[in-house]
C-alpha cells in the first residue's frame, strides 16, 4: 500500500498555492527533554494549516469540465479555507457548507480566501449536519465533492509533507508524530515514509476523548464514537475514513492519546520556542511526542512533530494559559481541611514554606473546620503527590485535585458558595457546542419541575462551553430526572458525590 501512494505523492500538485514549510529545531524543548526535537511548521502555510495541500491536489487533478461545473465541501475550519483558496487559484466555483454555529471570523476567512469564486451555505448546527446537506447539494447541482480526508488525492497532497521532511533532514530520524482526526494527514505521511524509510516510526496522536482511529485499529474495523471532545476541534471526528483506516492499518506504528492539559502545555512549549501560537489540533503531535519521551525515557533521539495548524481564536488563550501549567506539571491544586482555631493557619503556611502559591481561596463556613482551595507551583510530575503526603502527615486532610476536571474548570472560581437552602441538590457537569445563544438554549432545556440551585459558566473562547449545574431533585423524581438527562443531547457527568463539592459547595 505505501508504494501505491508513492507515485501519487511524487506527482502531487500542491506548490501552486502551498509552500515548502520549515523544519525547525525546537531548541528549548530539545534541551529540556534531552532529545533532538524538530517541528514541521505547517502553521506557516498561507491558510495557517496543512489542509491547503490536500484540497488543492484534489481540485488540480479534476478535469476542465469538472472545474467548470464546480466543487462542494463541508467544513467549519481549515479545510474550508484550503478549498476556498484553491478555488480562487483555479478559478473554479466552490460551494462550501458550514454549520450555522460557525463563528463569523471563520466565515469571513473563507470569504476572503475564495473571493467571488466561493459561495457559503450555512446549514445545520454541527459538522455532520453540514456534511449531510453538502451531499444533497452535490447531487442536486452535479458538483464534485472535496472530502477533508477520505480521498486518495487529498491523502497524496498531505503526503508531500513527508517528502519535504526527508529532503530537509538527511540524518537519522527515529519517529514522526502526527495528529489524527479523520486520518488523511497521517495516511499521506505514513505512506511516503514507509515506502522510502520504513525504519522510521510513524506515531499518531489523538485526544483521550476523540480517539476513533486508535479504537478502530484495536478493533480491526472502523469504530464510530457516540460523541467526541471538542477542545481539539480540528481532530474531533467520530468516524475515520474508509481509505485512511485501510492505510493506517499498514503504516501506523502506534497511537498515543493525550488530554486537554497536555495540549495546552504543548501550545505553550511551541510559543516559547517560536513565538507562534498553535491551535489545539496543531499542537497535538507535540503533546504526543512529549508523552512518548516520558514513557520511553529516551534521550538523544531525533523526533519530529507536525505543527499542523494555527487557526486559534485569541479569546481562547485565557483557557490555554490557565491549563498549561497543570499540563506541564508546573501547578498542583489541592483542597485542604484545617482546624478553625488559632495557630492552625500559621502552621499550614509554614508547611507550604517557600513554594510559590498560584491561587488561594477561602471563606469561613464551619465553626470547627476551615476548607482551603490552593494552587501551588511545582517543578515536575509527581510533586503534587509529595506535597499532599506532607500535608496529610502534618494532620491536614488533603485532596489532590491536580487532574480533576470539576476543580479546574469550575470549583476554583466558586469557593465559598455553600447554602443551607439547597435541599436535595444534584450536581452535574455539562459540555455543549458553543455558539451565539447557546447558553440561553441550555437554560431553556432545563426542566421547570426542578429548581436550579447552583450554576457556573465561563466562556473561554473555545468551540464548546462547560457548565456546572446544581438542581434540586426530590428522591421521588430521580427516574424522571435520569430520563430528562438522556433527552438533553448534551454530554454530562454526575459530580454529586465529588469530595471537593462536599467540602466547598454542598
Amino acid at each position: 500500500m505505501p508504494n501505491d501512494y508513492l507515485r501519487k505523492i511524487l506527482n502531487a500538485k500542491v506548490y501552486d498555492v502551498a509552500r515548502e514549510t520549515e523544519l525547525e529545531t525546537a531548541y528549548q524543548l530539545s534541551s529540556r527533554l534531552n532529545n533532538n526535537i524538530l517541528l514541521k511548521r505547517e502553521d506557516n502555510q498561507p491558510v495557517f494549516s496543512f489542509k491547503l495541500r490536500g484540497a488543492y491536489n484534489k481540485m488540480a487533478h479534476l478535469s476542465s469540465a469538472q472545474l467548470t461545473k464546480g466543487v462542494i465541501a463541508a467544513s467549519a475550519g481549515n479545510h474550508a479555507q484550503g478549498v476556498a483558496m484553491s478555488a480562487s487559484k483555479l478559478e473554479c466555483p466552490a460551494m462550501i457548507v458550514m454549520p450555522t454555529t460557525t463563528p463569523q471570523v471563520k466565515i469571513d476567512a473563507v470569504k476572503d480566501r475564495g473571493g467571488k469564486w466561493v459561495k457559503i451555505v450555512l446549514s445545520g448546527e454541527s459538522y455532520n449536519d453540514a456534511y449531510d446537506h453538502a451531499l444533497l447539494l452535490k447531487e442536486k447541482h452535479h458538483l464534485t465533492f472535496v472530502h477533508p480526508f477520505d480521498d486518495p488525492e487529498v491523502i497524496a497532497g498531505q503526503g508531500t509533507i513527508a517528502m519535504e521532511i526527508l529532503r530537509q533532514h538527511q540524518g537519522p530520524i527515529d519517529a514522526i508524530f502526527v495528529a489524527i482526526g479523520g486520518g488523511g494527514l497521517i495516511a499521506g505521511i505514513g505512506s511516503y515514509i514507509k515506502a522510502v524509510r520504513p525504519e522510521i516510526k510513524i506515531i499518531g496522536v489523538q485526544t483521550t476523548d476523540s480517539d476513533a482511529m486508535k479504537r478502530s485499529l484495536a478493533a480491526g474495523k472502523r469504530v464510530e464514537l457516540k460523541d467526541v471532545g471538542l477542545f481539539s476541534d480540528g481532530t474531533a471526528v467520530k468516524l475515520v475514513g474508509k481509505e485512511t483506516f485501510k492505510i493506517c492499518q499498514t503504516v501506523v506504528d502506534e497511537i498515543i492519546t493525550v488530554d486537554t492539559d497536555a495540549i495546552c502545555a504543548a501550545i505553550n512549549d511551541v510559543f516559547t520556542d517560536t513565538r507562534s501560537i498553535l491551535e489545539p489540533a496543531g499542537a497535538l503531535a507535540i503533546a504526543g511526542l512529549k508523552s512518548y519521551i516520558a514513557r520511553e525515557k529516551c534521550t538523544n533521539k531525533t523526533l519530529i512533530a507536525i505543527a499542523c495548524g494555527a487557526n486559534m481564536n485569541f479569546s481562547r488563550l485565557r483557557f490555554v494559559a490557565e491549563r498549561a501549567d497543570v499540563g506541564e506539571s508546573k501547578e498542583a491544586v489541592f483542597a485542604v481541611t484545617i482546624p478553625e482555631e488559632r495557630g492552625s493557619f500559621k502552621r499550614f503556611c509554614s508547611l507550604i514554606g517557600k513554594r510559590n502559591v498560584t491561587e488561594f481561596n477561602y471563606r469561613i463556613s464551619d465553626a470547627k473546620k476551615a476548607y482551603i482551595f490552593i494552587g501551588i507551583a511545582t517543578q515536575q510530575f509527581g510533586d503534587s503527590a509529595t506535597i499532599a503526603q506532607d500535608l496529610i502527615q502534618s494532620g491536614f486532610d488533603t485532596i489532590d485535585l491536580t487532574t480533576d476536571e470539576l476543580a479546574k474548570s469550575h470549583l476554583r472560581h466558586m469557593v465559598g458558595g455553600r447554602s443551607a437552602l439547597a435541599e436535595h441538590e444534584l450536581l452535574y457537569r455539562f459540555e455543549f457546542p458553543e455558539r451565539p445563544g447557546a447558553l440561553m438554549n441550555f437554560l431553556s432545556a432545563m426542566s421547570p419541575h426542578w429548581n436550579i440551585s447552583l450554576f457556573h459558566y465561563r466562556n473561554h473562547g473555545a468551540d464548546y462551553g462547560k457548565i456546572l449545574v446544581g438542581m434540586q431533585v426530590p428522591p421521588k423524581d430521580k427516574k424522571e430526572f435520569k430520563d430528562f438527562l438522556k433527552g438533553t443531547g448534551y454530554r454530562y457527568w454526575d459530580e454529586s458525590d465529588h469530595p471537593a463539592y462536599q467540602l466547598f459547595l454542598k
